[in-house]
Formats: structure tokens, sequence, C-alpha cells
């Protein structure tokens, strides 16, 4: 399952490795067609990063930090910084080439 990040936790949780972060809303269609690959990546990738998702509606303040704007949104950070960014629907192959690519810096 996809872990689930927060204002109180992400800063915690997103700091260090690699991390994946979903910005979504209940009310957003497009982001539930990306939700199966956030979670098939999620169990893909247990153990190397962490794989979640970021309700903006319930966590603004992370969503107001990183400028989101448009959801989905997807943010691959590495040791706590922005190594990739993608904003609309990916598939589940684009997503992972992001990770390997933040693996591989």
């Amino acid at each position: 399952m996809a872990f689930e990040f927060t204002d109180a936790n992400f800063e915690t949780e997103a700091n260090k490795g690699v991390s994946l972060i979903d910005f979504w809303a209940e009310w957003c269609g497009p982001c539930h067609i990306i939700a199966p690959h956030i979670e098939a990546l999620s169990q893909e990738y247990s153990g190397k990063v962490k794989v979640g998702k970021l309700d903006v509606d319930h966590n603004p303040n992370i969503a107001m930090k990183y400028g989101i704007r448009s959801i989905p949104t997807v943010l691959v950070l590495k040791d706590g910084e922005v190594f990739d960014k993608h904003v609309g629907v990916a598939s589940k192959a684009q997503l992972a080439q992001k990770i390997e690519a933040a693996l591989s810096a």
C-alpha cells in the first residue's frame, strides 16, 4: 500500500533516499487514473523507495511549499530535494523511469 504523506510527516519521511510523491485529491478524475500505478510502484520498490500520496485538500502546506497548482503532480525527491516532476497523467513505465534515474544518479 502506498505511504500516506501529510503536512505533519512529510519533512521526516521524504528527506532521505528517493521518494515518489503523488499530489492528488479525491475529486480529481485523472488522479484516479494514476492511482493503480502508484500502488503498484509502492509494492515493486518496497524497501528501496518511499512511494506515496499526499492529499492536497487535507495537506495544503506541503502542496504550497512545492508550488503544486495542478493535480495530479508527481514529484521525485532525492535526499529531500526535487529530482524530477511530472504534471498530469503518466504511465507506470514513465514513473518507473523517473525512479530508476533518481536511484542511479
